[in-house]
C-alpha cells in the first residue's frame, strides 16, 4: 500500500507545475505550501520561500485573484535582483551574534505617516523581524532581523504584497526616484489644475445664473462639459489617492487616503447622477479643485522631505568616485586612477585644486586651504601644511597635496559617520508615536461620524445629506496632524547638520528638552586635550622672552605634548632670540632634553634632571595641579614653565548657559580630583569628581536617574562610551573616538562646544513647533468638523480648509530651518 502511495505522489509530481511560478516540477523534489488548505508543489526552495512568506503575510488571495503567470518566477516580480542578490551577503551582522543582521532599504511609494504604521507593523509580524523603523522624511527603512529564520528577500516581498516596493539603500538611487516622484507629482499637479480651471469656466456662469436666465439645454451642456473635464483629474492627477486607499484597505487599516478618495468617488457618484437626470447638484469644480489643492500641499511635502534630507545626501555623497594614487613620487608624479575602497594605508594619492579628500591621511607634500564645512559646519576654509592631517570628505580649495593615507576609505572619517547616518532619523520620538496612533484611530472614527451625519440629514433635509457628507469626508482629512511632527523633526535635523550636529537617535531633542542635569567629561570635553603654556615663574636673570626661546629651541625636535605647547607659546611671542643654534641636542627619555648654545650646557625637562646641571635644588615648589617643565644650565636655574590642559575658549559661556536654563551642571573625570576641582573652579561648577573610573561614572549617573533626574552627559574618548550610552540622552565630541560616538545619540562634529547649547535651542524651539502644529491641527479639526456637519461649509470649501491646514504645518516646521535665538529657559 505504501510502495503505491509513493508511486502516485511520484507521477504527480512529474506531471505538475509549480503552483508559484508554472515552472515544471523536477522530478523527486518534495517542496509543498499549504494553500488555502492543499498542499501546492514548487519547483524549487526559492518559490516554495516566497509563497510560504505570501501566505504568511495574509495575502493567500493573491493566488485566485492573479490572471496569469510571470514569464519566469513570480518571485522576479515580488523581489527584485539586488535583494535576490542581497540574501547572501546583506547588512551588517552584530560581532556579538552573527545571526543578528541590520540593514537599511529605500522604499518606493511612501505617501504619509499612515504608510509608515502600515509597513512597520506589518514588518513585525514577520518571523525572525526584530526591529523596523521607517523614516518618512527620507524615505529609508532600518530593519533588523535574524538571518536564520528571515531573508531580505522576504522582507521585500512583504513589502510589495502590501503595495510598497524595497531595494538595498543606494544615494543615487534615492536621488533618482525622488527627482521621478517630483516630475510625477507636477504633472499630475499641473493636469489637476487645468482641469480646475476649465471646469471653472464652466461652473460659474451656473453659480450666476438666475432662475429662467439659463436654459435647460445650456445648463445641461455646462454640467457634460464639466463632467468630461473633470475625468482627466479624476483619472490620472487622483491616481495616488486611490494607489494609497487601495493599500490601506487591503491591509485592512484606514489611512488618510480613505477619506479623501471616498469623498472624491461619492462627489463624482452624485455629480454623474445629477448629470444624467439633469436635476439636482453637482460638484464637477470641488472635486478638482480639492484635487489640485491636495496635491498642492503634498507637493509642498515633497520640497519639504527633500530639504530636509539634503544635508545628508551632500555628506553621504561627499566621498569622491575615484582617486589619483602615486605610483613614482617623489622621483615622478605619474597617477593611477583608482577607487577609493582600492587604497590602503601607507598610499600616496595627489589632491588637485576642488578634489574632494577619498581618504583620511597626512599632508607630506604641499599647503592649501581646505573646505571642511561639510564636516563640521565650519563656513571659513582651513589652512593645512605638511605635518597636519586631512579627513576624508574634506575638499581642496587651495593648491595641489600630496596625501599619505592613514586610514582606507572604509574606515575614514566620513565612512564612520556614514555608520551614524545609517542610524540617524530612523527612530520616531514619543510625540511622533502618539500622532501616529492618534490619525490612525482618526479615521475610523471620523468614517462612522461621516456615517451617522448622513443618516440624520437624510431624516431632517434629504437634499443636503450628500453635499453635507462629502464636505465632511473632504474637510477632516488628518494631513495636518500626520505632518505635524516629521515635518518639524526633519527640519530641525536638516539646520544642525548643517551646523556640524549629527543627531543619531530620534529622542535627543525631545529627551534634551526635558533634561534636568547636563554631565561634561573633561579632558577632550571642557576642555582641548593637549596641554598649553599657563605660566612661566622666572628663577634667574635671564628675561621671560630668552628663556621661552630657548626653551623652544630645545624642543624643536621633539614630538612631545608638552613640548609642542611651549613651542607654540613662543612663536606666539617671537620678541627676543637666544642668540644663535642650539648644539648637540640630546634627548634623555622620561627626563627632559640636554643641548648647548654659546658653550653653556643647557636642561629641559624634570626638576631632578636639571639639577644635575645646576648643582643646587630648585627652591620653587610648582601647584599639584599643574605640569612643570624646568629650564636650567650651568650657571643655575632659569625658569618653570606651567602647563595644563587648556579649557575650550567656549566652555565658560556654555556652562553658565546651562546653568541659566535651570539644568544642573557636574563635571565627572577620570583626572586627578585636584585638577578637576580647578577646572569646576573656573567655571563656575558646583559639582566636580575626579578619578572616577568608567563604571564609577555610570554608577553615578544610574544613580541620578533613579532619584528621578534626566541625565544629558557630553564625552570624548573610549572610557566614556558605558556612560555615554547609560544616560538618557548623550553627546560625543567629533574628535572623540569612533567608539564614543558610536554608543552616542548625537555627535558634535563642529568639535565647538557651543553646539550643546545650539542643540538644547533647537530642542526647545522644535518641541515648540510641534506643540504649535499639533495644536493647531487639533484646533481646525474641533471648528471645521462640526462646521461641515451642521453644513455650514460647501466641499469645495472644505478642499481648501484641509489643503490650508497642512500648508501651515509644513511652513511653520519649515521655519526650524533657519536660525534661532539664544537658549534662555527650559520652557522657552
Amino acid at each position: 500500500m505504501m510502495m503505491r502511495e509513493n508511486a502516485v505522489l511520484a507521477q504527480l509530481a512529474e506531471a505538475a507545475t509549480c503552483f508559484h511560478c508554472d515552472l515544471p516540477v523536477p522530478p523527486d523534489t518534495h517542496w509543498r505550501v499549504d494553500i488555502d488548505g492543499a498542499a501546492q508543489p514548487m519547483c524549487c526552495p526559492g518559490c516554495a520561500a516566497v509563497a510560504q512568506a505570501i501566505v504568511d503575510s495574509g495575502f493567500a488571495d493573491y493566488y485566485s485573484t492573479r490572471t496569469g503567470f510571470a514569464a519566469t518566477a513570480t518571485q522576479a516580480a515580488l523581489v527584485p535582483p539586488e535583494l535576490q542578490l542581497y540574501d547572501s551577503a546583506s547588512g551588517t551582522s552584530d560581532p556579538a551574534d552573527p545571526s543578528n543582521v541590520e540593514a537599511t532599504f529605500l522604499i518606493e511609494g511612501i505617501r504619509c505617516a499612515a504608510c509608515v504604521w502600515l509597513i512597520e507593523r506589518r514588518l513585525l509580524r514577520l518571523a525572525g523581524v526584530q526591529s523596523a523603523l521607517m523614516n518618512v522624511s527620507t524615505e529609508r527603512l532600518q530593519v533588523c532581523w535574524r538571518s536564520d529564520l528571515c531573508k531580505p528577500s522576504q522582507i521585500a516581498a512583504t513589502l510589495r504584497a502590501i503595495g510598497y516596493a524595497a531595494y538595498p539603500f543606494d544615494p543615487v538611487r534615492h536621488g533618482a526616484q525622488l527627482d521621478r516622484a517630483k516630475r510625477t507629482l507636477f504633472r499630475q499637479l499641473f493636469i489637476a489644475g487645468l482641469c480646475m480651471m476649465q471646469v471653472m469656466m464652466y461652473a460659474l456662469p451656473m453659480y450666476l445664473a438666475t432662475d429662467g436666465t439659463m436654459d435647460a439645454d445650456m445648463a445641461a451642456l455646462m454640467r457634460w462639459a464639466g463632467l468630461l473635464l473633470t475625468l482627466p483629474a479624476l483619472t490620472y492627477s487622483a491616481l495616488p489617492f486611490y494607489r494609497g486607499a487601495w493599500v490601506n484597505l487591503k491591509s485592512g487599516m484606514l489611512g488618510m487616503d480613505v477619506p479623501v478618495v471616498l469623498g472624491i468617488s461619492a462627489a463624482f457618484v452624485g455629480s454623474v447622477v445629477a448629470t444624467w437626470r439633469g436635476v439636482g447638484e453637482v460638484y464637477f469644480d470641488s472635486i478638482t479643485m480639492f484635487i489640485f489643492l491636495l496635491l498642492c500641499s503634498r507637493y509642498l511635502e515633497l520640497l519639504a522631505r527633500r530639504k530636509a534630507a539634503s544635508a545628508l545626501s551632500r555628506m553621504q555623497n561627499a566621498l569622491p568616485a575615484s582617486a589619483l594614487r602615486l605610483t613614482g613620487y617623489p622621483d615622478a608624479r605619474t597617477t593611477e586612477l583608482v577607487a577609493p575602497t582600492a587604497l590602503a594605508e601607507g598610499d600616496l594619492i595627489l589632491i588637485r585644486p576642488g578634489d574632494a579628500v577619498a581618504a583620511d591621511g597626512i599632508i607630506i607634500d604641499g599647503a592649501s586651504s581646505v573646505d571642511l564645512s561639510l564636516l563640521t559646519g565650519e563656513s571659513q576654509p582651513q589652512h593645512r601644511q605638511p605635518g597636519d592631517s586631512l579627513p576624508g570628505g574634506a575638499v581642496n580649495v587651495g593648491q595641489p597635496v600630496v596625501l599619505r593615507v592613514t586610514y582606507a576609505a572604509r574606515d575614514s572619517t566620513l565612512s564612520v559617520l556614514m555608520k551614524l547616518i545609517e542610524r540617524a532619523g530612523q527612530g520616531k520620538p514619543q510625540l511622533a508615536q502618539w500622532a501616529d496612533r492618534v490619525a490612525a484611530w482618526f479615521v475610523t472614527l471620523l468614517l462612522l461620524l461621516v456615517v451617522i451625519v448622513f443618516a440624520l440629514w437624510q431624516w431632517i433635509d434629504p437634499a443636503r445629506s450628500w453635499p453635507i457628507a462629502i464636505a465632511l469626508l473632504v474637510v477632516s482629512c488628518p494631513c495636518a496632524l500626520s505632518l505635524a511632527t516629521p515635518t518639524a523633526l526633519a527640519a530641525a535635523t536638516d539646520r544642525l547638520v548643517r551646523r556640524g550636529v549629527l543627531i543619531v537617535q530620534s529622542h535627543v531633542l525631545e529627551t534634551l528638552q526635558r533634561a534636568t542635569h547636563v554631565i561634561f567629561d573633561k579632558t577632550g570635553t571642557l576642555t582641548l586635550g593637549r596641554p598649553i603654556l599657563r605660566h612661566v615663574d622666572m628663577l634667574g636673570a635671564a628675561s621671560r622672552a630668552w628663556c621661552l626661546q630657548l626653551a623652544a629651541s630645545l624642543e624643536q625636535s621633539s614630538a612631545h605634548p608638552l613640548g609642542a605647547a611651549i613651542v607654540e607659546a613662543a612663536r606666539a611671542d617671537a620678541s627676543l632670540a637666544p642668540g644663535g643654534a642650539v648644539t648637540d641636542l640630546r634627548h634623555v627619555p622620561g627626563q627632559g632634553l640636554e643641548g648647548s648654545l654659546a658653550g653653556v650646557r643647557y636642561r629641559l625637562g624634570s626638576a631632578a634632571f636639571v639639577q644635575e646641571v645646576t648643582g643646587s635644588a630648585c627652591a620653587e615648589v610648582a601647584s599639584t595641579e599643574l605640569t612643570a617643565v624646568y629650564l636650567g644650565g650651568s650657571g643655575g636655574w632659569l625658569a618653570r614653565f606651567d602647563l595644563a590642559d587648556g579649557l575650550r575658549p567656549d566652555a565658560l559661556d556654555v556652562v553658565r548657559q546651562l546653568q541659566a536654563s535651570g539644568r544642573t551642571v557636574i563635571l565627572l573625570s577620570g583626572d586627578q580630583p585636584g585638577v578637576t576641582q580647578s577646572v569646576a573652579a573656573e567655571l563656575g561648577i558646583g559639582t566636580a569628581l575626579g578619578g572616577c573610573l568608567p563604571q564609577q561614572k555610570l554608577a553615578y549617573v544610574q544613580a541620578l536617574q533613579r532619584d528621578g533626574a534626566i541625565v544629558a552627559m557630553v564625552g570624548d574618548g573610549i572610557n566614556d562610551a558605558a556612560v555615554l550610552k547609560g544616560a538618557d540622552v548623550s553627546f560625543a565630541m567629533g574628535s572623540g573616538a569612533a567608539l564614543a560616538q558610536l554608543h552616542a545619540d548625537c555627535v558634535l562634529l563642529s568639535g565647538r562646544l557651543s553646539s550643546v547649547c545650539e542643540v538644547a535651542d533647537a530642542a526647545n524651539r522644535t518641541i515648540a513647533v510641534i506643540h504649535q502644529n499639533l495644536w493647531w491641527a487639533s484646533l481646525y479639526n474641533l471648528i471645521a468638523i462640526p462646521a461641515a456637519a451642521l453644513g455650514w461649509l460647501n466641499p469645495w470649501m472644505s478642499g481648501i480648509g484641509m489643503s490650508v491646514s497642512s500648508a501651515v504645518v509644513v511652513v511653520n516646521a519649515l521655519r526650524l530651518r533657519r536660525g534661532g535665538r539664544p537658549m534662555h529657559t527650559v520652557g522657552d
